[in-house]
C-alpha cells in the first residue's frame, strides 16, 4: 500500500536538497495515519512507524525555522527535531484521537530547547525550570532590545508567572559572552605571542598556607584531646568514648549503667566530672 522511501541528502551542505525532500513526501491522511499508527503501537511496525515520521519531516523544520535566532545552525535544529518526532510516534497512542505531529510537538521542541540550552554558550545559562522558562519567553516577551526597567520587569513576571529577580538574574546571564582563555599579546616589535588568560587567573579556593595550618591546628586540637581522656580513670574514659566519641552507635546512660551494675544518675554524675576535667586540661 505505501513504498518506503528513504531522505539520502542530510547534511548541511545539502539542506536546501532537504527540506526540498522532506515537502515532497505526501502527507497522510487522518485515516491512514490512524491506520499506521495502530501498526505501530500494537504491532511495533517499523514500516508503518518510517512512514508516519517521514510524512511529518516537514513540520519539525517549520517548527525549527522558529528557534534560527539563536544563532545555531539550522540543520542541527532539525535533527534534534526529529529525535523528538521519533520518540512521539515510538510513545503514540492511536486511541486519543489527535493527529501524531499534535502529539509530537511538544517532543519536538522539548528536544531543541535541550539541544540550544547545552549549545548556546559554553557555559550552562539555565539549570533550573525558572531558567528555562525565561530563557525561551524572555526575548519575545520584552517590548525594546535594551535592559527592562522596573516597570516592564513587574509586568513579565505577572505574565510568566516568576519573580522579579529571577527576570534581572537571567537578563544578566543572556547579555554575558563567552570570552576565550587564549589571547594574543603584541610585543614591543609589534610581533604576535601567544599568551593564555590562565596564567592571570587567582585560584580563591587554593590557599596552601590555610590548608597547612587548619591541618596542624587539627592535629594539635587531636593530640591535646587524647592527652587529656589518658588523664581519666579507666571508668570515666570508657563512658566518654562511649557517649560522644562513638558516633555510629552512640550508647545511652541506662546501657552505661546496666553494663557497670550502677545507676543512670551514676553514670551521668561520672560523665559530668569527666567532662569538667577533660575541659580543665584543655584550657591549661
Amino acid at each position: 500500500m505505501y513504498k518506503i522511501q528513504t531522505l539520502q541528502v542530510l547534511s548541511l551542505k545539502n539542506l536546501r536538497s532537504y527540506i526540498h525532500a522532506v515537502n515532497s513526501w505526501t502527507i497522510l491522511s487522518a485515516q491512514e495515519e490512524h491506520k499506521l499508527t495502530k501498526k505501530v503501537y500494537y504491532d511495533a511496525d517499523e514500516n508503518a512507524a518510517r512512514i508516519v515520521i517521514l510524512s511529518n519531516l516537514r513540520f519539525v523544520v517549520h517548527i525549527a525555522r522558529t528557534y534560527s535566532g539563536y544563532g545555531l545552525s539550522q540543520s542541527d535544529l532539525i535533527q534534534e527535531g526529529n529525535v523528538g518526532l521519533m520518540k512521539a510516534v515510538r510513545r503514540f497512542n492511536p486511541n486519543i484521537n489527535v493527529r501524531v505531529i499534535s502529539f509530537a510537538v511538544h517532543w519536538i521542541k522539548s528536544e531543541i530547547h535541550e539541544y540550544i540550552i547545552k549549545n548556546w554558550r559554553i557555559v550552562k545559562i539555565a539549570t533550573t525550570k525558572v531558567q528555562r522558562k525565561l530563557f525561551f519567553n524572555l526575548r519575545k516577551t520584552k517590548n525594546r532590545l535594551g535592559w527592562c526597567n522596573k516597570h516592564e520587569i513587574s509586568l513579565i513576571a505577572k505574565t510568566l508567572g516568576v519573580k522579579n529577580h529571577d527576570i534581572q538574574d537571567m537578563e544578566s546571564r543572556m547579555s554575558m559572552q563567552d570570552c576565550t582563555l587564549s589571547l594574543s599579546v603584541t610585543d614591543k616589535n609589534n610581533q604576535n605571542i601567544e599568551s593564555s588568560r590562565m596564567s592571570y587567573l587567582k585560584d580563591c579556593k587554593s590557599d596552601f598556607a590555610v590548608q597547612i595550618e587548619k591541618s596542624n591546628w587539627n592535629k594539635y586540637i587531636f593530640g591535646k584531646l587524647n592527652h587529656a581522656i589518658l588523664n581519666l580513670d579507666h571508668r570515666s574514659r570508657n563512658i566518654i568514648c562511649l557517649r560522644w566519641l562513638n558516633h555510629k552507635n552512640k550508647i545511652t546512660l541506662q546501657e552505661i549503667a546496666k553494663f557497670y551494675g550502677i545507676s543512670a544518675e551514676r553514670v551521668r554524675q561520672i560523665e559530668n566530672n569527666a567532662m569538667r576535667k577533660l575541659k580543665k586540661i584543655l584550657e591549661e
